[in-house]
């Protein structure tokens, strides 16, 4: 199904309101190779396709901005013999008409095009950095504009970086994307609830994998948004832990991090629960600490908060929780201040979440943390590590912890995108009696 244009057009006209001169450069995602001539499942680059809507790779866009902007798309040209075996091409005629482009060309001609239309443009926007190749190719085209000078053609003085604009677009999500959020959440909280009601001694990682994958890809989410993290026992304690080959065991928790992409948008939800089916008191102990936490911080998480305040406010529970288990010594203010918290919970509480799973988007304005606004999407995501060591006790050795939801601000407070997964002891014990 082809993209609404009225979706994506004026998206393109803010971008061009915003440049109020020259033109911008944008170019879709390369394929990529897996092994011998068969590729990886490709997926666009995200700033393109949300200026555009347009999936198919070897895209460019170009738009032109002053007192006659202009949007350009370049793409491959419809190629009866390569669909055959390569799927269908929309092509430069049918890409004007459907997706609301003033222009479109092959890409083949995309070089030549763009001598000309650089020519005489005051600044040059592109990803600058990005791409080498790109930066590279850039800059030959504009020193070829610069041989034109004596027939009165001037080059770009000024190359700019359009992600600066273009990311703190993204950063704040219409009613279109936070309908696609939701509709990721709601298949991923799919996901996890099967995940729990699998879950069981004996199984491998990989299966309950599996399990995550089938839910997402039979409600139409093709693929996860990232390398799902399926963590039994002590490997919870490795943050970016993707092996899932392990055999659970009984009385061990299992962690699993996962979420799907749907329509080029990411959800992100982790969940720890036991593989029996039951938390042990200190299992139960520890965990209600970081979902104390993990409350504090999505009631900190408030339009007109700054950025930094939901990991703040887990951080305080999180310490006083530290010391109750005598995992850390002293007053709050002095865990807080000696970061003696870090041995245990080493990372922030959250990111951005969008189009990409760490999505685009400043979260300072200048040296300040920035407010929180309607229209954000953020995780919220304390948890807890505790690896063997001297002056830890043993009971708590190995246990990795850790909540994740998906959370909208919204004009009067926040809206958990996540929320149906279960999260409290009571909640997870009742659905893993279901059973698979």
């Amino acid at each position: 199904m082809t993209p609404d244009p009225a979706v994506y057009a004026p998206r393109r006209v803010r971008l061009l309101e915003k440049m109020q001169r020259g033109i911008a450069i944008v170019p879709t995602a390369p394929e990529a190779a897996r092994n011998g001539d068969t590729h990886y499942a490709y997926r666009h680059d995200s700033n393109f396709y949300y200026l555009s809507g347009f999936a198919e790779p070897e895209a460019v866009l170009v738009l032109l901005a002053g007192d006659k902007p202009q949007s350009i798309l370049f793409c491959r040209e419809k190629n009866p013999e390569r669909e055959i075996w390569d799927g269908y091409r929309t092509g430069p005629d049918a890409a004007r008409e459907e997706f609301g482009f003033d222009a479109a060309y092959s890409i083949a001609q995309l070089d030549e095009k763009l001598v000309e239309l650089i020519g005489n443009q005051p600044a040059l926007f592109y990803p600058l950095g990005a791409d080498g190749t790109w930066d590279a190719r850039l800059l030959k085209l504009r020193n070829a504009v610069k041989e034109k000078v004596r027939s009165g053609i001037r080059a770009p003085d000024e190359i700019r970086d359009v992600r600066t604009l273009l990311h703190e677009m993204r950063l704040f999500k219409d009613e279109h994307e936070l309908a696609i959020l939701r509709r990721a959440a709601a298949i991923s909280c799919q996901a996890h609830r099967r995940a729990m009601r699998f879950t069981r001694a004996g199984r491998f990682e990989y299966e309950i994998e599996a399990e995550l994958l089938h839910e997402f890809c039979r409600h139409g989410a093709r693929h996860p948004a990232y390398t799902s993290i399926v963590a039994g026992g002590a490997n919870a304690c490795t943050l970016h832990y993707v092996g899932n080959d392990a055999q659970l065991k009984d009385g061990e928790l299992l962690l699993i991090d996962a979420g799907c992409e749907l329509d080029g948008y990411a959800s992100d939800i982790t969940r720890t629960f036991p593989v029996n089916g039951h938390f042990s008191v200190v299992q139960k102990d520890l965990y209600e600490i970081v979902l104390a936490a993990q409350a504090a911080a999505i009631a900190a998480a408030q339009p007109g908060s700054v950025w930094d305040a939901p990991h703040n406010a887990a951080l305080r529970v999180l310490a006083q929780g530290f010391i109750d288990l005598k995992l850390c010594d002293g007053s709050v203010e002095g865990v807080l201040e000696s970061e003696s918290y870090k041995k245990f919970y080493m990372h922030r509480t959250g990111h951005w979440l969008g189009m990409d799973v760490h999505d685009v988007g400043e979260y300072k304005t200048g040296d300040n943390w920035r407010a929180l606004q309607p229209g954000m999407v953020l995780t919220v995501e304390p948890g807890c590590y505790i690896r063997p060591a001297a002056d830890v006790p043993q009971a708590l050795w190995n246990i990795g912890i850790r909540i994740e939801d998906d959370v909208a601000i919204t004009a009067t407070g926040n809206e958990v995108l996540t929320q149906d997964v279960p999260k409290t002891v009571a909640q997870i014990e009742g659905l893993m009696r279901q059973g698979s």
